[in-house]
């Protein structure tokens, strides 16, 4: 009888170890580095150009885990900011540098046969090219796929009948462009699905293959390998992967305002219980959200509502790939003139190259007020000094702080990593919401991969055990009580 047993409470054992091992799993921390040396600091002006070249790169047209893509960049506004991320693509996998863009939809590469291309990059990281005919799981799109024949897509792809390939062509504001044709292929990412298990995942995708790149995109000072779209459409990663149940269809960042930067990034709901919520403004390609109004300590601007009205044109986009942020003619005169009546008393109001600037003998904290952005919903965003102020060194003994929002001649309100920064935020596409909390983006956060209650901690521990993981545990103590009550049998009917 005791040979009967021995296999039956090893495997109990077991089991029991696998219900344990599978509890407690912590999702890998996504490192956030520096693309440029903290002491590089640059001008209000050389931010105000690069943030207009990010623009330009909005276009003018157009169940698995926790997914871990590494990041660099910096969210500094002293320095230019850029986020990329390191993705693998083919069979075998290569890895390529992609710049993070929530304002665009496509994946694209740099094709090996691509023109004008550049060959090295400034931000130190070595460029590679994607060749189709070296991966054994490539495949191209041909004209008769649904989605160059779909009138949802023609403004993003279009047949080439002399090769049979269904093809794109790209021009951004700023007059740079690309242009290529469509691959499906396979991509390589870490899933973090265990306790110290990192889980390698592929699933095949369809990106874009850069034959040509022109303007901004040809130079070599901030090259990379293509661009990683965040945006919402069909198209975009991770839609593509979401739909297919792979990934939740929401990302969550938190991005280190203070020191050398850094922070989190995740295919994920950040939970935080101070999160508020505002819905997305309906059928727009980017993440737009409706403001409704600005306050000064508390009082209300006299803005005219109209000025954050959602049209062709104009509206407010929350977009992290911007350095500072933007606001309207109409709300940023009355915007400026309230914080400098606020502190007129205790700084002393100057103008340099142009910006509305303070000198300051104290901290800013202790003087300057706070800002709230109101948006529908509800859902308020309080910022605090540093969060609308640039320091741009010393003046006569004093620190030199400047008006960090950028006044916009009619256009779009835009919200960037000046406002972002030392906040969780949530673009929850299942649910069309964009959710923020302020929060020390060096701590750890809890994670949903299901926008429900699996919940994970990004950077060391698990917090609360998912449902899927009770329900695999519950399982196994069945199957176990299962197997205890069987051996109780046998051993009755020996004794019988």
């Amino acid at each position: 009888m005791r040979a009967f047993l021995a296999p039956i409470l090893a495997l109990a054992t077991v089991l029991i170890s696998l219900s344990v091992v599978y509890c407690g799993f912590p999702a890998g921390l996504l490192s956030l580095e520096r693309a440029f040396p903290p002491a590089r600091h640059v001008q209000l002006e050389a931010l105000r150009a690069r943030d207009r070249l990010r623009h330009g790169r909005i276009l003018q047209t157009v169940t698995g885990g926790v997914v871990d893509f590494p990041v660099l960049g910096s969210s500094d506004p002293y320095l230019v900011g850029l986020y990329f991320t390191k993705v693998k693509l083919g069979s075998p996998p290569r890895e390529f540098s992609v710049q993070i863009d929530t304002g665009s939809d496509i994946l694209w590469v740099t094709c090996n046969s691509c023109n004008d291309c550049p060959q090295s990059s400034g931000l130190g990281i070595q460029l590679n090219s994607y060749d189709a005919a070296s991966s054994s799981t490539a495949g191209l799109i041909p004209c008769s796929h649904p989605m160059c024949t779909s009138e949802v897509q023609t403004s993003a792809a279009r047949c080439s009948p002399e090769s049979n390939q269904c093809g794109y062509s790209f021009q951004y504001g700023d007059g740079s462009g690309t242009s290529g044709h469509y691959v499906s292929d396979s991509l390589y990412f870490d899933m973090i699905m265990g306790q110290s298990v990192t889980t390698n995942v592929s699933a095949t995708i369809v990106f874009g293959c850069s034959t040509d790149q022109s303007g901004d995109l040809a130079k070599t000072d901030k090259a990379v390998d293509g661009i990683f779209g965040f945006g919402q459409g069909d198209l975009s990663v991770i839609s593509q992967l979401s739909s297919r149940g792979i990934t939740p269809k929401v990302f969550s960042h938190c991005l280190k305002g203070d020191g050398n930067g850094g922070g989190i990034l995740v295919l994920g709901e950040i939970l935080e219980p101070s999160i508020v919520y505002s819905p997305l403004v309906p059928s727009q390609p980017h993440y737009n959200l409706n403001l409704q109004s600005i306050a000064v300590s508390g009082q209300p601007l006299p803005i005219d509502s109209a000025a954050f009205e959602t049209s062709n044109n104009r509206g407010t986009i929350v977009d992290s790939g911007t350095t500072l942020a933007y606001l309207v003619e109409e709300a940023y005169d009355p915007f400026v003139s309230a914080i400098t009546a606020s502190v007129s008393q205790s700084v002393t109001p100057t103008i340099a190259k142009g910006n509305q600037c303070y000198l300051v003998f104290t901290s800013i904290s202790d003087i300057f007020p706070q800002v709230s952005l109101n948006f529908a919903g509800g859902a308020s965003m309080v910022l605090k000094p540093g969060e609308y102020l640039v320091h741009l060194g010393f003046q006569e003994g004093a620190a030199l702080w400047c008006i960090g929002f950028q006044k916009v001649q009619g256009g779009v309100t835009i919200l960037g990593d000046l406002v972002l920064k030392d906040k969780i935020v949530v673009y929850d596409l299942a649910h069309q919401r964009l959710g923020w909390a302020n929060y020390d983006c060096s701590l750890s956060v809890n994670v949903s991969v299901t926008s429900g209650k699996d919940e994970f901690v990004n950077a060391g521990q698990l917090n609360v055990c998912s449902s899927s993981r009770d329900m695999l545990f519950k399982t196994l103590l069945i199957g176990i009580s299962a197997l205890l009550m069987h051996a109780m049998v046998l051993m009755e009917f020996q004794f019988l």
